[in-house]
């Protein structure tokens, strides 16, 4: 996996997650990107520092048993960023209350049913669920269209 810092030409700057850099320019060929902030397809990427870890600061990740194999990659824990700010918050819940609404839930089984409406196996309809970051990259290389939102708990 490799991120980039993108930026669509109203100057909004994002990350996004990509297999390889042959999956972004597949993408960004194709038109499937697009601002989270303003929807605007013009989206380029955008000049970032490389990640690089200190000594002795390396995440390696331990096999439990000789036919184990590692994670390809190790995720370190995130400290939660500012609280979202009350009228965000209320507009995301609002949007969370829509898809719900609107939507049937599919849980972890989103990608295979997102396949089977855009490949026409099944009636077209709006979905929702969870899936992982490699199937959703695998998603939008077969050029499925689909969104990631922003899931605010409905408590505080």
């Amino acid at each position: 996996m490799i991120k980039y810092r993108l930026r669509c030409t109203n100057d909004h700057t994002f990350d996004g997650w990509f297999r390889d850099s042959a999956a972004y320019e597949r993408q960004e060929k194709r038109k499937l990107l697009e601002c989270p902030v303003c929807g605007n397809a013009k989206v380029e990427r955008a000049i970032m520092s490389p990640n690089v870890g200190r000594k002795g600061n390396a995440i390696v990740p331990v096999a439990k048993s000789p036919e184990a194999t590692p994670p390809a990659e190790t995720v370190p824990a995130v400290m939660p960023g500012p609280a979202i700010p009350p009228e965000m918050r209320k507009m995301l819940l609002e949007l969370r209350r829509q898809v719900e609404r609107n939507c049937d839930y599919v849980g972890d089984k989103f990608a295979e049913e997102a396949r089977k409406i855009h490949y026409g196996e099944t009636d077209k309809r709006g979905i929702y669920g969870e899936t992982s970051d490699e199937e959703a990259a695998a998603l939008a290389d077969e050029g499925i269209e689909f969104g990631r939102l922003p899931w605010v708990p409905k408590g505080n």
